[in-house]
């Protein structure tokens, strides 16, 4: 499959004032204090071969890139932010991208791609585009795994950034009509939230077809 070409005419994958909150927010986003890595990293590294090749989409302060590092995968990490991958290069100590997910554009380079908390940003009619450009820029047999805020409708919340809130049969069916993927998991869980508190999320686990 091809992903839609970069260019005026595909649907704006990013929200702005989104964006402006995270870039008001990464040095005490980076600085809040954290328990280690997301819980269901390790489920998805299951998945691929040592030193496997993983692009992280919204790496944040960097703290899953850096386990992933630690256990000696090559991983590329990415933000669309740059004041937030700025945070995260201070933690890792190495250069972090700064790419918005409508600017991903290459070709079965990656065995993985992570995305914990991140594509749940991205406004719901360019949702397919950017699936389709992750199925592209993964090896035929790679594995994605990423996580959203369960709901029924898109939306902001009280910091005002933008949610797309998918069910669980939405964002399949959403997965689905992207692109030709074979599903390994989709889980509904309760997790912590920015805002503080907990809330119901959804962590989907597909593969591309060989």
């Amino acid at each position: 499959m091809t992903a839609p070409a970069n260019n005026a005419f595909e649907p704006v994958a990013h929200d702005l004032e989104t964006l402006g909150f995270y870039a008001d927010q990464a040095r005490a986003y980076a600085e809040r204090a954290r328990d280690g890595p997301s819980q269901r990293l390790g489920a998805f590294l299951e998945h691929l071969s040592t030193a496997a090749r993983i692009l992280e989409l919204g790496c944040g302060d960097g703290r899953d890139s850096e386990a992933m590092l630690a256990l000696g995968f090559d991983v590329d990490p990415t933000d669309g932010v740059a004041l937030m991958a700025r945070q995260a290069e201070a933690r890792l100590g190495r250069p972090v991208r700064v790419m918005r997910f409508d600017e991903l554009d290459c070709t079965a380079i990656y065995d993985g791609v992570w995305a914990n908390a991140s594509l749940l940003h991205i406004p719901r009619p360019a949702f397919p585009s950017v699936v389709a450009r992750i199925y592209q820029a993964l090896k035929p047999g790679g594995v994605h795994a990423a996580s959203y805020k369960a709901g029924e409708a898109e939306g902001r919340d009280g910091l005002g950034r933008y949610f797309n809130y998918f069910s669980a049969g939405a964002l399949v069916d959403a997965y689905r009509a992207a692109a030709d993927w074979e599903f390994l998991s989709v889980e509904q869980h309760v997790g912590g939230d920015y805002e503080g508190g907990t809330r119901p999320w959804i962590t989907i686990t597909v593969r591309r077809s060989v």
